[in-house]
């Protein structure tokens, strides 16, 4: 399972650089007004429904059925749900592609209808959105391509258009992808009001979400839904073949790798978020009043940040059991509470209570998630995950301590860089940090610990 992880984090991890190389040329071009607000409502709304309807709701849905089809009647009859389920994947989304050319305009009245007052910045959206709006398409197809991967590799058959036949497998394919599809729009939601209620704040807000956000989901596409992508489909052949304990131990292990690897982001984007947003983005029309706007607007995603990464692991346990309702649920009290508490807060914090009240809602729907499997006998809150958490904890207090110490001694020993001090800043708080990190969880775990996370 690890092995298949760090393919999938590897591969994100790629495109996030390639990603982040764009967004600093964007920031040194663009900086944070009118145009790149536009801009960035372009790159937002494929990637909104791209969450929903790719990594959420077809992962989801595919996953275990597949699974099932494969296991209860054989590879030829997997392959041939697998044929039918793309054709119809690429029917629907050429279809919406379409639509969403040709109702643009209306779109963009209901989506970011703050953009009325100002024709141009409307109409530059517009055009921008119907150029970008093809990669959902695209990115959707390449999905199952990619969850295919390990039967691929067996069999050298790739997806192909097959003719269209609702059978019991396909119907059931559909009876799933309809809560799935709820479920994963919970904080697709959430976001999507980021973006309605952005465009009526002063120019930059949407500017400071969009880079604040891409720096969030770094550790949420790296780790947690990589992750979450690898574990759903261990766990659904783990509970086919009736393995209920190492479906559980699978899971136990990806809570540990994901918190593992993520607690160092939670700390730094908490603790010196505004050293971050200024090496990474302050230059040319990206002012530092730019970064320090979208620091603040990090470090508030960051309160939210380990529901985030979790959720996906979480919700497996739903998912492999083919149950993707009850995942709904703990979503629409989430996204309820978010979007109320996104009301309450955007008068007084602006875009910083817009991100603020979607980290509240995240923890509101791990908490229920994690509520309802245990009510289930899904999974064990027991003594050793608790010691496990405190000890993750520990760690993070630890390593923000030093921080929060090495940032402010820094001045002393790289003010004479000039221009460059806050690269290299940067660079210092990530050796300083790594070393006090890995210092921190061979302490607090130890070696043998570590051992058996990488082995299995």
């Amino acid at each position: 399972m690890l092995g298949r992880i760090f393919t999938v984090g590897g591969y994100t991890l790629l495109s996030r650089v390639t990603g982040f190389a764009r967004d600093i040329m964007l920031a040194a071009i663009l900086g944070a007004g009118p145009a790149a607000d536009a801009f960035f409502v372009a790159l937002r709304l494929p990637n909104h429904f791209r969450a929903i309807f790719a990594e959420g709701a077809f992962n989801a849905a595919f996953v275990p059925a597949y699974a099932h089809v494969s296991g209860e009647r054989g590879e030829q009859s997997a392959s041939l749900f697998a044929d039918r389920i793309f054709t119809l994947l690429f029917v629907s989304q050429l279809v919406l592609l379409i639509v969403a050319w040709l109702f643009m305009p209306q779109a963009m009245s209901v989506l970011a209808p703050g953009f009325t007052d100002d024709a141009e910045q409307r109409k530059l959206a517009i055009e921008l959105t119907r150029i970008t709006f093809p990669y959902l398409l695209l990115i959707t197809l390449v999905l199952q391509y990619f969850l295919l991967a390990g039967d691929l590799g067996r069999h050298g058959t790739l997806p192909r258009f097959a003719p269209l036949k609702l059978d019991e497998d396909v119907r059931a394919f559909f009876r799933a992808l309809g809560p799935a599809t709820i479920g994963s729009m919970g904080t697709q939601v959430a976001l999507f009001a980021d973006t309605i209620i952005a465009t009526f704040l002063p120019a930059g807000a949407l500017s400071a979400l969009y880079y604040a956000d891409r720096l969030n989901q770094l550790p949420i596409g790296v780790i947690g839904i990589a992750i979450g992508t690898v574990l759903l489909p261990e766990m659904s052949r783990r509970l086919t073949s009736e393995d209920h304990d190492g479906a559980q131990l699978a899971q136990r292990r990806a809570f540990d790798f994901t918190l593992l690897l993520s607690v160092p982001f939670v700390t730094a984007f908490l603790v010196v978020p505004d050293v971050i947003m200024r090496a990474m983005f302050a230059r040319g029309a990206f002012t530092r009043g730019d970064a320090a706007a979208a620091g603040a607007t990090l470090a508030a995603y960051a309160i939210g940040l380990i529901p985030f990464v979790l959720i996906r692991s979480a919700v497996a346990t739903f998912y492999a059991r083919r149950d993707t309702a009850t995942p709904v649920k703990a979503a629409l009290i989430g996204v309820a509470a978010n979007v109320a508490l996104k009301i309450a807060l955007v008068g007084s914090l602006a875009q910083v209570g817009l991100a603020l009240a979607t980290a509240v809602g995240a923890w509101i729907n791990l908490s229920l998630v994690v509520f309802f499997a245990v009510r289930a006998g899904y999974l064990q809150l027991d003594a050793a995950l608790m010691r496990s958490f405190a000890k993750f904890a520990a760690s993070g207090l630890t390593l923000g301590a030093a921080l929060w110490l090495a940032a402010r001694l820094s001045p002393a020993y790289v003010s004479h860089l000039g221009a460059l001090h806050d690269e290299a800043t940067f660079l210092l708080l990530i050796v300083v940090g790594a070393l006090v990190y890995a210092v921190a969880i061979l302490l607090l775990f130890g070696r043998g610990w570590l051992r058996s996370l990488v082995r299995g």
